[in-house]
């Protein structure tokens, strides 16, 4: 035994001297290209000297980075997160020009700029020296490992010895899209799980769900974190009564539904005890957060200064040069994969320019680093809840498409970090359970626009017989990995297209969430009858219903409570959907229910659009830029996924279909009872709660 750890020691020594060793010679090598920087005086030094002066500032910027780096961004942790990533490499360059100038020899300098880059350049070089001498040696690998959260390890008392439970979201990523990722060898880890291999037999189950009418982020993870989507008809949408747009993915109004839903279900959220928050729209009521957009409103101060995240991630500065060196990577793929697009002729194709390849290299990149990080820093510390938002795939498919190789291309970077989730489980202080699912899936097909040279809003305007711009303005994209980098950069300032208050009153507003549209006039204080509409503007109903990229239209009656218009005057009411349905009888099973409860919430449109669906190959038209959307009716959007161990109860009964957030929330609480994890207490109250949620989605 003794001999063993006098090995590890002797391994410890000969890893730290071979990564000084690399270190000396990268400051050689680059003292020798870059002219701003030297290692001797200007009338010249004796090559052992000048490798002595190289071997003494590589030693003394190492000591600094492990000693006064940590300090440093501890100091920083109120820094937004992109602002700190930025931050590192200038703080990094400081400490080489710190060990610099401390070399006996005096003879070293470098320029601020040029300092900045070679130590970037030496990070990248040590921590990579680093990671290939200990990719063999288990117990180097969990010190490193366990290092990422020992601070927060010595603060919290020992963990339960149960196990914990991961929850690993996998934005937008569809059912049908992950059984077609893992059948063509796209996503090894999940279909190792799936399959099992070499003797053992399969340890996951898949189980599709499907989502409600509103198939998005916004409304799922509400439901799944806090246990309620009532309410929420759309990613955005008008609310009549306060004079205001709800945005999902604006932090205000993500804080505003956070605190109606917690208001409706009784309780905090499915993370209410020693839980963590990674990555998403809501916190699920965890005491750990990091890029959470409903707290991106609340004053800084040590309840949401993330530090699980950030504190973790930027305490190893190798770790900004990494990411940064990816998204640059990041940045010049896209701008060649639209390129190729462009060239091709690609259909359908939306735009990807300004700033898209920097939205979309944060959402690969640095959202994922941050959070999957943030994650291994959690089980690391035997927390025992986590549920992280991974946002790469959804970002990339609304803009390449849900199939196409671009996003197949995140769909294995997505797949390796849940291998190193699954790695880093095996050094946990506790066992894991590690559950992945989606929120909504992606439908393609080419934009509203597109097809037809006007937006929805146009349409509107000509059934109101006001004036329509000759050229059609695009409607911009609200995906979720804009609004992280919002969360990251705190800046919750308004998008383009997003007033919080609508410019004319008397003007209609119109809103797009994917291919569902929302018609609203603001100067009716009540939700208008088609009586009303009709009586007020007489081609309206008519012009959008007999479009042909429209599928269907809600209003409400005054005769028929609500009623569903189809193309040549079909008009169903809402009761007699299930005999009759009309023009949702291309929607499938499922859609009378979720149309008739998006009828029964309060703040429903005046008018709601779901644009055409063609059953054979999925297709929908999105009334936003993007040619893989989610948010309606129609196709794969609303079939996303459950991945579970086989160690946990099933996630319904055999022929029982899993239906809405709110049901996917009380089986993830199963799943925690099951693990003796944090149960938020089922009382009375709460059970006639969730009676009552059951009648309304079967209300007619």
């Amino acid at each position: 035994m003794r001999g063993g750890r006098w090995r590890r020691i002797a391994g410890q020594i000969g890893r730290s001297i071979a990564v000084w060793v690399v270190s000396t010679l990268t400051m050689l090598v680059l003292a020798g290209l870059l002219p701003d920087f030297q290692l001797q005086s200007a009338d010249g030094d004796s090559a052992t000297r000048i490798a002595v002066t190289a071997a003494f500032g590589a030693g003394a910027f190492g000591v600094l980075s492990a000693v006064v780096w940590p300090l440093l961004v501890r100091l920083l942790l109120l820094v937004p997160a992109l602002v700190l990533g930025l931050l590192v490499f200038f703080l990094n360059g400081s400490l080489l020009l710190l060990a610099l100038r401390i070399n006996p020899s005096g003879d070293s300098e470098a320029a601020p700029e040029t300092a900045v880059i070679v130590a970037a350049v030496m990070s990248a070089v040590a921590s990579a020296t680093g990671a290939a001498l200990t990719v063999r040696d288990d117990d180097a690998y969990r010190r490193r490992l366990h290092r990422l959260a020992d601070r927060r390890r010595r603060a919290h008392p020992p963990c339960p010895a149960g196990p914990g439970t991961v929850f690993v979201q996998l934005d937008g990523v569809g059912h049908d899209v992950l059984t077609a990722a893992v059948a063509k060898g796209v996503m090894p880890t999940v279909g190792r799980w799936l399959a099992g291999g070499d003797g053992t037999p399969p340890a996951y189950r898949l189980t599709p769900w499907h989502t409600d009418w509103s198939s998005q982020t916004g409304a799922s993870q509400l439901g799944i974190l806090h246990g309620s989507t009532f309410d929420v008809p759309a990613f955005r949408w008008y609310e009549k009564d306060r004079g205001e747009v709800m945005v999902c993915n604006r932090p205000a109004s993500a804080a505003e539904l956070q605190r109606r839903a917690t208001s409706h279900t009784g309780d905090g959220g499915l993370l209410t005890v020693d839980g963590a928050s990674r990555g998403n729209l809501f916190s699920g009521g965890a005491d750990e957060q990091a890029l959470v957009l409903s707290i991106a409103t609340r004053r800084r101060g040590r309840e949401n200064r993330s530090r699980a995240g950030y504190f973790a991630y930027f305490s190893d500065p190798a770790n900004a040069v990494r990411t940064a060196l990816s998204f640059i990577a990041e940045v010049g793929r896209e701008i060649g994969q639209s390129t190729h697009a462009r060239l091709r002729k690609q259909r359908p194709r939306v735009g990807r320019g300004g700033l898209y390849p920097f939205v979309r290299a944060f959402a690969t990149v640095v959202e994922r680093d941050v959070v999957v990080t943030a994650v291994m820093g959690d089980m690391l510390a035997g927390r025992t809840a986590v549920y992280a938002d991974l946002v790469a795939y959804d970002e990339v498919a609304h803009h390449s498409g849900p199939r196409s190789r671009d996003a197949e291309k995140v769909l294995a970077r997505l797949d390796r970090s849940l291998a190193l989730i699954e790695n880093v489980a095996e050094h946990a202080p506790r066992p894991y359970r590690i559950v992945v699912l989606s929120d909504h899936g992606q439908s393609p097909g080419e934009t509203f626009r597109a097809r037809y040279g006007l937006t929805l809003a146009d349409l509107v305007r000509a059934g109101c017989g006001l004036p329509v711009p000759r050229k059609a303005e695009r409607t911009h994209s609200g995906a979720e990995a804009r609004a992280a980098v919002r969360a990251a950069l705190r800046r919750p300032a308004e998008t383009r297209g997003e007033r919080s208050r609508p410019a004319r009153h008397s003007e209609p507003i119109v809103l797009a969430s994917g291919n569902l549209g929302l018609i609203s006039f603001p100067d009716v204080h009540h939700r208008m009858t088609k009586e009303e509409i009709d009586a007020r503007h007489p081609a309206l109903l008519a012009t959008l219903a007999n479009h042909p990229g429209v599928g269907f239209l809600l209003v409400s009656s005054a005769e028929h409570d609500g009623v569903v218009l189809g193309a040549h005057g079909a008009e169903v009411p809402l009761r007699r959907l299930d005999d009759e349905p009309g023009p949702l009888a291309v929607f499938g099973p499922g859609a009378a229910d979720a149309v008739r409860r998006t009828h029964s919430f309060p703040h429903t449109a005046d008018i709601m659009v779901n644009s055409f669906h063609d059953p054979a190959d999925g297709e929908v038209l999105a009334f936003e830029e993007q040619i893989g959307s989610h948010g309606g009716l129609g196709g794969a959007q609303a079939r996303p996924f459950l991945l579970s161990p086989l160690a946990l109860s099933p996630p319904a009964d055999d022929g029982e279909q899993i239906t809405g957030a709110e049901q996917v929330h009380r089986v993830l609480r199963r799943w925690l009872r099951e693990s003796n994890g944090p149960e938020v207490p089922v009382t009375d109250t709460e059970a006639d709660t969730d009676a009552d949620t059951e009648r309304d989605r079967r209300v007619a």
